[in-house]
């Protein structure tokens, strides 16, 4: 229901800011660029479905082969003290919480393309333990908002993009970025918590929360001692030998338990190729949506009213220029990479709206993309607290960004 009045809330106010321009100041231009908009956004959204085609394909045809060779189910296993606590309505031992390792996992690491297709599957495990098909359940809505909220170890593509961009140090915002990252998805858990009545304050859970803290503090401290092409072939490196031994790991087990390796992978390529054309309206929906925005120019002044108020209050006004990716970001991952990257051509990438950038587009993800894309692969129309809390962590990173691109660069 949230993103039904999400959804509406862009097009009147597309429409309003597109009336104003022309009639107030004689833009003829913006109706055109409005409806050049939709079409245009229509055929990207096709094409982002269209590439996940192969991506899905792979991975839930390798999730299969997990599956039978029993890899996933140990994974579940070893999970079943910590995500007992996190999923309460999850059957003890639940194969789906071994995929849903795979998706955190890989989103940690950075691995777009391996995280989209695990996640999927994941939903659709979870969707046959939901009584109602078309409401989402408490695990569905908890599970959302972990990947939403972005914890990233290795912001990869963020140190590509400023070492293309000429910055001096394109690793002075990793830090920053894991700092960010992390306040973002203890918010968006604690959050997710309240509304579920999930009691985070147990031996367990302190114990996994304090072992996840030593360990993002041993890695920064580790990569802070590297040089700028030290940390990017390791990154690069530890990623793609994860991703590979992940395969590999798949294929054994399978053989392991005699089970015929190669139809167990077409059956679930089968499935990737169903998801993929399942999500195309939900993609062109989303996606329209936020193109006719940004189009009429409602995204500038978003960002213009924001300036105003935080000029008129007093307070430093430095940070607003940076404040398209944050805004964009629950929208669109391209987007948001669009205007990281135009701050960062614009004010320099060593600047203080170029590094803020950055840790914008680090600090969270997708939320309305992946809500979008997630809950409409199994066909999840009320989704009760999930945009809610979603957006609660958006902005509890963001905020953490703005202050902590203060504290290292400020």
């Amino acid at each position: 229901m949230a993103l039904n009045y999400i959804w509406i809330a862009f097009f009147v106010i597309a429409f309003a800011v597109a009336l104003v321009k022309l009639v107030c100041f004689g833009d003829t231009a913006v109706f055109p660029q409005i409806v050049a908009s939709t079409f245009s956004t229509a055929k990207t959204a096709f094409e982002i479905s269209l590439g996940l085609t192969g991506v899905l394909s792979l991975w839930m045809g390798l999730m299969k082969i997990g599956e039978r060779g029993g890899l996933v189910g140990a994974l579940a296993k070893m999970l079943t003290p910590i995500f007992n606590k996190i999923f309460p309505d999850i059957p003890k031992g639940h194969p789906v919480f071994g995929t849903m390792f795979m998706n955190i996992s890989a989103n940690m690491l950075g691995l777009d393309n391996a995280a989209t297709p695990m996640g999927l599957k994941a939903m659709q495990e979870l969707q046959e333990l939901n009584p109602k098909k078309d409401i989402a359940t408490n695990p569905m809505i908890m599970f959302l908002v972990l990947n939403t909220s972005g914890l990233t170890l290795i912001p990869m593509s963020v140190l590509l993009y400023r070492t293309q961009l000429g910055a001096a140090q394109p690793t002075d915002v990793f830090i920053p970025i894991l700092l960010a990252t992390t306040i973002s998805t203890v918010a968006g858990l604690i959050a997710t918590s309240i509304y579920q009545r999930i009691n985070l304050f147990n031996r367990t859970m302190l114990l996994f929360l304090l072992a996840v803290v030593a360990f993002i503090s041993l890695g920064t401290v580790g990569v802070a001692q590297l040089t700028r092409v030290q940390v990017e072939l390791f990154s690069t490196t530890l990623a793609n030998v994860l991703l590979f031994t992940i395969i590999v790991l798949f294929i054994i087990s399978g053989v392991i338990k005699r089970i015929n390796v190669y139809e167990a992978f077409v059956e679930g390529a089968k499935e990737g190729f169903t998801t993929a054309v399942r999500i195309i309206p939900y993609l062109v929906a989303i996606l329209v949506a936020v193109g006719v925005f940004r189009a009429s120019g409602g995204m500038d002044a978003l960002i213009g009213a924001v300036a105003w108020c935080i000029e008129l209050l007093g307070g430093n006004s430095d940070f607003v220029a940076a404040l398209p990716t944050a805004i964009m970001k629950p929208l669109s991952g391209s987007g948001a990479r669009g205007m990281m990257i135009d701050a960062m051509t614009t004010y320099g990438a060593d600047s203080f709206v170029g590094r803020l950038a950055c840790l914008f587009q680090g600090a969270t993800d997708t939320t309305f993309y992946i809500l979008a894309v997630y809950f409409g692969s199994v066909g999840i129309r009320k989704t009760r607290h999930a945009l809610t809390c979603g957006l609660i962590a958006d902005f509890a990173g963001i905020l953490a960004a703005i202050a902590i691109a203060y504290i290292f660069f400020g």
